[in-house]
């Protein structure tokens, strides 16, 4: 749960580098993917491990749709994949 409160934080700061009228849509749709994966079972490693995967991929492929220093998501790396 810890590791997931740490990704969602991470992902809310990245996206406040993105263009702000862009903000609230994505803000609403990591807070909805976060929300729907509540129930994942915290002992079920291997799903744990792919959903921090898709999070972090879908936020560099944002990233760089808006020309964000893929660098930026380090932190989120680290949490998810490290």
């Amino acid at each position: 749960m810890d590791k997931a409160l740490r990704a969602y934080a991470t992902v809310l700061r990245l996206i406040r580098r993105l263009p702000k009228d862009t903000r609230p849509y994505y803000a609403k749709y990591a807070r909805e993917n976060f929300v729907n994966y509540r129930e994942v079972d915290a002992n079920d490693a291997s799903s744990l491990d792919e959903l921090f995967h898709r999070a972090y991929n879908h936020s560099i492929w944002v990233l760089n749709k808006y020309k964000v220093e893929e660098s930026a998501a380090d932190k989120l790396k680290d949490i998810c994949c490290g």
